[in-house]
């Protein structure tokens, strides 16, 4: 290859690799945004061990970082037009590569488990929900922050509580479902604690909430997985020249 062609290439080289740093650094910022877990659906996912968006989520963190800082590298190497750098460089990007691989499959894969139907879903909400334990409290004060905020009510409805056995039933006979599922005024007190109890219409939430839990690991699984697999083909695309460059060099 000429000199003037193999300048044209480094340039191809360093240019795709400026793009495929910033790609990692807001791969970095993105897994950052998920496994901070703004939604604080972590409970749901965790109490199970089916958190693996989550452990996705942290090695992203980690590969969006390292492919920030090891294509400024290959920035460098390219400039320099060595071949021991080159190589160098080449062999971090595709051990970042795999485990960009695992953090994208380990999350999509996860994210079907866990939105493939309310089942999985309702039998821990029925199962956690009100129970004097570490986890019980945590999913208490999930499933209570849910259904609160998107005005829902169990995972497919209220009926759910009442439907089939529950740690709430067991614990409360009273209660039909928590008093989560009932509108509040604006100091927070239950608008009318009676009617809620018997579920009269306009009080009780009738929607499910699982669609709102749907919704939120989707997205989680959208920034980690999805955006991890379009980052992997760019960079992938960027391994290639860079492979091609570095069979040019002398």
């Amino acid at each position: 290859m000429g000199a003037g062609s193999l300048t044209c290439l480094m340039f191809v080289v360093v240019a795709l690799n400026a793009i495929a740093a910033a790609a990692g650094l807001a791969l970095f910022a993105v897994a950052i945004w998920v496994a901070a877990d703004g939604y604080k659906l972590y409970p749901i996912s965790g109490v199970s061990g089916k958190d693996d968006i989550f452990a996705g989520a942290w090695i992203a963190i980690f590969t969006g970082f390292a492919f920030f800082l090891t294509c400024i590298f290959g920035i460098f190497a390219a400039l320099k037009r060595s071949r021991a750098l080159m190589l160098v460089y080449l062999i971090i990007m595709f051990i970042i590569f795999l485990f960009e691989c695992a953090s994208a499959i380990t999350a999509a894969t996860n994210r079907d488990y866990l939105v493939g139907n309310s089942n999985f879903v309702k039998k821990q909400m029925l199962q956690y929900y009100g129970q004097d334990s570490t986890q019980g409290k945590q999913i208490t004060q999930t499933w209570n922050r849910v259904m609160e905020q998107d005005e829902c009510c169990g995972a497919d409805g209220p009926q759910d509580w009442i439907v089939y056995n529950s740690t709430l039933k067991q614990m409360y006979p009273t209660y039909n479902w928590p008093l989560s599922c009932c509108k509040r005024l604006s100091t927070f007190d239950l608008q009318d604690p009676a009617d809620c109890k018997v579920g009269r219409t306009g009080i009780l939430f009738t929607k499910g909430c699982f669609n709102y839990i749907e919704s939120v690991l989707s997205h989680y699984t959208w920034a980690v997985s999805w955006y991890g697999f379009s980052v992997l083909i760019l960079v992938f695309f960027t391994l290639v020249i860079a492979m091609i460059y570095f069979m040019q060099l002398e």
